[in-house]
């Protein structure tokens, strides 16, 4: 909790969904959320709420649980009482304030970088689909893998470093420690998870693509290419080809 609370006070979550780099994960996850969607919604770990308060601003009905006090500090600042939106604080890991069945879309778009083991997630993953109706969607981000080897550990000449602390196995897979704030996993890991669920995959989509290893351009980009860009982005993201090398999948669920 500590690292969290720390990490998240001293860095701009909406200002880097704002970026143009940032704009094509938030602009995919967006579509996908319209795409599915049902109320009442339920966002499990909200951040400073991007995305549910934009829905509550739709005009939808809308519930938020938020680990971080800095972050609903800042999220409730957003709202001006006319949203329907309930917001508390909470864990992932335990939903017991709310009722099984209830939710006809259920986010979970931040939970999943900061479980560290296979039971919490588990865990975490059972409360979302415990709460959500039968038939209703859940939708689960995760950060992924390689990205990371590839940008960090050889694109910042961090191999040495890594190796040293143990840090990455023998198969190239990064281990994470709560203070390293992000957990990381392959597409492998999350199929693991799902099949211990009562849910089918609707689809694994790929939030952000190629753009974070080009973000510098993409945030350079003009309009009209930038608007390109996403347009490319958004008919290849479901390309099961290119999803473990996108930073950040969107697993899509249906609760059976």
């Amino acid at each position: 909790m500590d690292f969290l609370e720390t990490y998240y006070q001293n860095y701009d979550e909406d200002g880097r969904l704002l970026s143009q780099h940032g704009q094509v994960e938030y602009i995919t996850t967006q579509k996908y959320i319209h795409e599915y969607l049902a109320e009442p919604i339920l966002e499990i770990g909200a951040g400073t709420g991007r995305y549910s308060v934009t829905l509550a601003k739709e005009g939808h009905d809308v519930t938020v649980i938020e680990l971080v006090a800095h972050n609903l500090e800042i999220l409730r600042q957003k709202l001006d009482g006319s949203e329907k939106i309930a917001v508390m604080q909470g864990n992932a890991l335990d939903l017991s304030a709310l009722p099984d069945n209830h939710f006809g879309l259920t986010l979970v778009l931040g939970p999943m970088y900061h479980l560290y083991t296979k039971a919490d997630k588990l865990r975490a993953l059972r409360e979302a689909v415990r709460v959500t109706k039968p038939n209703g969607h859940i939708f689960v981000a995760y950060c992924m893998n390689e990205p990371t080897v590839i940008q960090y550990v050889f694109g910042l000449n961090k191999l040495h470093e890594v190796m040293d602390l143990k840090m990455i196995t023998s198969d190239w897979h990064c281990v994470s420690e709560p203070k390293e704030i992000f957990e990381l996993v392959r597409t492998e890991d999350i199929a693991e998870l799902d099949s211990a669920l009562p849910v089918e995959r609707i689809k694994l989509v790929a939030a952000d693509g190629a753009t974070n290893y080009k973000r510098e351009y993409i945030d350079a980009m003009d309009k009209e290419t930038f608007a390109k860009w996403v347009e490319y982005h958004l008919a290849t993201c479901e390309r099961q080809d290119l999803i473990g090398a996108s930073h950040h999948t969107l697993d899509i669920l249906r609760k059976i």
